[in-house]
């Protein structure tokens, strides 16, 4: 790749508004979908939805993810990180709207694009911050990962205030996150019109073999990583709040302690990949990581006290935001430049949204067989054993290609 520097000034407005579109990409990649959850009941009330065809609306998108994923390096390579993450704000917006119409195929259709969307800027944001900042890849990572969770939480905890409280509704709930993508969209047309223009730019990518990743251990011990973590968070997005409301806690608190939980995590995730960047190994990283998340769900299995309850969130939630940090810290500390880092992207977050979509229904499915939260609850803990170990792979001082 080759790089002549323009104006001081003009290179200054560029970079600062490249660290800003990266958090507000960032901004985009987790409210659409966490603000659904605590609307699901009003939703599904308000079309007569069944129970199943509700749960959709968390699993579509994570299919959406799982097909997209592959694709997206090659769309890259083709056009360029910053032209298909454009496409994929476009999409999300597109999704956004369509999805806030009170008919079923709107809502249907509207959520797969919200799906594409978040894929494609998910995919291809660890590429962007390899390539542009290739001696800040933790910092960077840390303030996107941190960026994700703060909107996150905040569409979990707004959702019915915003419905309810303002009496908006539940589509003006959902509808009111396109706002950052809009934002987003901006930002990144000029990005990509800066680029264009300038002739004295010239970057040149070279093409890989597309199947090569798929043969390398370390990318599978990294995509299994990057897997199961998305099998613990989306199955505690989709039930804690139902397990804690079990052992008495209002709807309301559970919501709120959900929210709590991802805003307690929001410390780690900023952390961990700047302390995984002074290591040649993480697997210490993930061994206490691991450790927590065992004493916070077994914890539920055991206590169903308040403090119990608030004790076991915190854990969980440092285990989330830290085992999610790090699983990003691995796309650009395991590839050797920003192409290798989209198509191990694409390959971990490809195979990890299959797991993650399957996660909440299989959950379900065990709660709905034993009528109980213990045989569910067992099994989060197998998945964090497996995390672990695949962890200890991915956490090792190597490359995908070595």
């Amino acid at each position: 790749m080759e790089l002549q520097q323009p104006s001081d000034r003009s290179n200054q407005i560029y970079r600062f508004l490249l660290i800003a579109g990266i958090i507000v990409v960032a901004f985009n990649l987790r409210p659409s979908i966490t603000s659904v959850g605590p609307l699901i009941g009003i939703i599904r009330d308000d079309l007569g939805l069944s129970n199943w065809s509700a749960g959709i609306l968390t699993s579509l998108p994570l299919i959406a993810f799982a097909i997209m994923s592959p694709i997206v390096p090659r769309l890259a390579n083709r056009f360029t990180n910053e032209r298909i993450m454009l496409l994929g704000l476009i999409f999300l917006l597109f999704g956004i709207t369509v999805r806030s119409v009170s008919f079923i195929i709107f809502l249907f259709l509207g959520t797969l694009f919200v799906g594409l969307g978040i894929a494609i800027c998910n995919v291809l944001l660890p590429g962007v911050i390899k390539e542009k900042f290739p001696a800040k890849v933790a910092l960077m990572t840390s303030i996107y990962s941190t960026s994700m969770g703060i909107f996150a939480s905040a569409a979990s905890g707004l959702s019915i205030p915003i419905a309810k409280g303002l009496g908006l509704g539940w589509q003006l709930a959902l509808v009111v996150w396109a706002i950052p993508a809009i934002i987003g969209i901006f930002i990144l047309i000029y990005i990509v019109k800066k680029d264009k223009k300038d002739k004295s730019v010239k970057i040149n990518y070279i093409r890989s073999n597309d199947n090569r990743i798929w043969k390398s251990p370390l990318a599978w011990q990294v995509a299994g990583f990057m897997g199961l973590q998305s099998f613990l968070f989306y199955v505690t997005i989709s039930w804690l709040p139902e397990i804690l409301h079990n052992y008495g806690v209002s709807i309301a608190t559970a919501g709120w302690m959900l929210s709590f939980m991802q805003i307690i995590g929001l410390p780690v995730s900023f952390i961990i990949p700047i302390i995984a960047e002074k290591f040649k190994s993480q697997r210490g990283i993930v061994l206490v990581l691991g450790l927590f998340a065992i004493f916070g769900y077994g914890g539920l299995l055991f206590g169903n006290s308040y403090i119990v309850m608030v004790i076991c969130t915190i854990l969980i939630g440092i285990t989330l935001s830290g085992c999610f940090a790090l699983a990003l810290t691995f796309l650009g500390m395991r590839a050797r430049s920003a192409r290798q880092a989209a198509e191990l992207s694409g390959m971990a977050q490809s195979l990890g949204y299959v797991l993650a979509a399957a996660g909440p229904m299989f959950i379900g499915y065990l709660y709905d067989i034993t009528h109980t939260w213990t045989v569910p609850l067992i099994t989060l803990i197998i998945v964090v054993l497996l995390v672990m170990s695949f962890g200890m792979g991915a956490g090792r001082n190597k490359y995908v290609f070595d």
